[in-house]
């Protein structure tokens, strides 16, 4: 009876200690003296990332949880080879050229604002397996799933359309207005055709020759582009309609779109999505991008459902800086950043305008504070030896002979005391599946007078939030992958 007193606790405590271990702990990741100490096979997203399983989950469709609408937000590209990293790079290198080169001709615009009382959230997901570097989400047009490419940095909403003239192959079956009775086609002589269009684009709407139809064309960067009809159509983002909203039914499509029905244009002017249901969810949304390429989703949220959101530090808001001569995008004010604890000093700090977006991959930084941090993280990773280059990204490792590795901590910092630490995963980029050549994920600008702009890559694992009326951006750390 006395040894059986004895062994009571004992077991007590080993149970819990078990019970931490199983439950409490949120990762592998161990963070041991500002550092990561992860291994290298969970350091690779968790998944079989470049080598990618065959095995993948069913996509989880738009659902209703704690009264908020669910959006699936998936992650799409394929990264299964050299060749196709450099490509996908590239893209990514394409699309932060063209948005330095939209900063200096973005005409301006007037910002719709209105209230709210809705909630809607979707779940978010990665692309991989549509051949596109972004996230995507299920929404539905007329009676027509699609799924469509989720972009902070555009505003004009678009899929293709039948009949197409010159479409690329998409998974989802094509839009066809003719089966919709709610479709309309805008007028070529409405201010939505002309001034709305205009800052949405870049390029005013063209008539049809019986003023009908008021057509549209926006092109891309890289070469991409979409023509089309300027409509309105409801749309369902899960259980939440949206009656007449403005969106491009595309006849002539071509880029790199990979088998997505379109986009989504989350930015700023009046024909985004954001604008045009500022009545129903108040000009708010928000996201959480998964780490893991397959059998797990993220969330994007529309409204203030923060009841839906599993973050598990309280959301931090930092300043939303207004320029309206820079229509869609999103800026704000980087002041510091620390690599493993140790502050970096950079005189791109003083000036410190940076954007954020969705749709970029990588994290362009000035090149002062993108030379003092290389610095300080190569100190500080100094024990792993070097590789070559790859790309845009000059700071690479052969990490081939280690289980282990420990990363040093990154913390971007935002004006109001916001700091935001990057997780384990945006950390580090694998370019080869054995760890031979792995980078830091980050990449600097050409001249320290460009604007920085905030890649997915470091967003992952955050919840993100956008309160375009409050003018503020959130963050705060969550879990984004969900089964």
């Amino acid at each position: 009876m006395q040894m059986a007193h004895l062994l009571s606790p004992v077991l007590w405590f080993l149970a819990f200690v078990l019970f931490l271990l199983i439950v409490v702990a949120p990762s592998a990741a161990v963070v041991e003296d500002n550092a990561f100490v992860v291994s290298l096979h969970e350091l690779k997203f968790g998944d079989d990332e470049f080598g990618f399983s065959s095995s993948t989950s069913a996509p989880q469709r738009p659902r209703t949880q704690k009264g908020a609408t669910i959006l699936e937000l998936r992650h799409h590209s394929t990264l299964s080879k050299h060749k196709k990293h450099q490509n996908l790079l590239k893209m990514d290198e394409a699309r932060a050229t063209s948005i330095q080169a939209q900063i200096k001709n973005y005409n301006k615009f007037e910002k719709k604002k209105e209230f709210s009382s809705e909630a809607a959230q979707l779940p978010l997901s990665s692309g991989v397996k549509l051949q596109t570097l972004n996230y995507v989400t299920t929404i539905t047009i007329g009676s027509t799933n699609t799924t469509v490419i989720v972009d902070t940095g555009s505003d004009l909403t678009w899929v293709q359309c039948t009949p197409c003239t010159a479409c690329y192959t998409q998974q989802d079956p094509l839009f066809n207005p003719s089966s919709s009775p709610t479709y309309l086609s805008v007028l070529c002589n409405s201010t939505t055709c002309t001034t709305s269009l205009q800052a949405a684009t870049g390029i005013s709407g063209s008539c049809s020759q019986d003023r009908n139809n008021c057509f549209y064309a926006l092109g891309y960067g890289d070469g991409s582009y979409t023509r089309g009809i300027l409509a309105q159509e409801t749309i369902a983002l899960g259980d939440v309609q949206v009656p007449n909203f403005i969106f491009g039914c595309g006849r002539s499509n071509r880029g790199l779109f990979g088998g997505t029905s379109g986009l989504m244009g989350l930015g700023r002017t009046q024909l985004s999505l954001v604008s045009q249901t500022t009545d129903q969810f108040g000009g708010v949304f928000s996201y959480c991008l998964p780490t893991k390429l397959y059998n797990s989703s993220g969330s994007l949220v529309f409204g203030n459902g923060t009841s839906t959101f599993k973050n598990v530090t309280p959301v931090s808001y930092t300043r939303m800086i207004a320029d309206p001569t820079l229509a869609p995008f999103y800026f704000l004010n980087i002041t510091g950043a620390s690599v493993g604890g140790i502050p970096i000093n950079a005189s791109g700090f003083a000036n410190g305008k940076i954007l954020i977006d969705s749709g970029t991959v990588i994290t362009r930084l000035p090149p002062s504070i993108y030379k003092s941090l290389k610095a300080e993280f190569m100190a500080q990773f100094s024990a792993y030896p070097s590789a070559a280059g790859f790309s845009i990204l000059d700071t690479c490792f052969n990490l081939s002979g280690y289980d282990e590795v420990r990363v040093p901590t990154l913390k971007l910092e935002f004006e109001g005391d916001v700091d935001v630490s990057v997780d384990v995963s945006g950390i580090l980029y694998f370019v080869k599946k054995d760890g031979s050549q792995v980078c830091l994920a980050l990449a600097s600008l050409s001249y320290e007078d460009q604007v920085g702009i905030i890649g997915n890559y470091q967003q992952k694992n955050q919840r993100v939030v956008y309160d375009t009326v409050g003018s503020r951006l959130g963050f705060a750390k969550e879990p984004c992958s969900y089964s």
